[in-house]
């Protein structure tokens, strides 16, 4: 069924729900994991940073960013699932832009995704990713939320 499932982290609490939930899946399916992290450096390209600044800036998120990826590529070893591993560089770009790219480019079959689950206000000032994620990408997304604390 699912060969190749892309898993975006961000290194938020979501993020992690949805690793494992993607791991949960490609155990007893044998599939492969893709993990993804976007260094979504549109905030500071908007506000016009000064070149050294923005390079010094990038520096540290790549690094950030790689360190992610092996901690969660380890976490995915030690389950015994197959895993790759892409970080990415959305300068100017939306990062869901650059998760369903990622998507198309590698043939992965099946996006996992965590989400806020931000509704009303918060959405229209915060944006969601995991929407235009689950509206631009050609291939079944699973959109995974972290249960509220009082739901435990």
């Amino acid at each position: 069924m699912y060969k190749l499932i892309l898993v975006p982290l961000d290194g938020s609490a979501t993020a992690e729900r949805g690793l494992q939930e993607a791991i949960s899946l490609a155990i007893p399916l044998d599939a492969g994991l893709r993990l993804l992290h976007v260094i979504d450096a549109y905030p500071m390209y908007a506000e016009h940073a000064s070149a050294a600044a923005f390079l010094q800036s990038m520096d540290v998120l790549r690094q950030q960013g790689l360190a992610l990826l092996s901690k969660a590529a380890e976490q995915c070893k030690r389950q015994g699932v197959q895993v790759s591993s892409q970080l990415r560089e959305g300068i100017g770009e939306r990062a869901a832009n650059v998760i369903v790219d990622e998507a198309t480019k590698e043939q992965c079959d099946l996006i996992v995704l965590g989400t806020h689950g931000r509704r009303g206000m918060s959405r229209l000032l915060m944006g969601s990713d995991a929407e235009l994620v689950l509206r631009g990408s050609s291939v079944p997304v699973l959109m995974v939320r972290v249960p509220a604390p009082d739901a435990a």
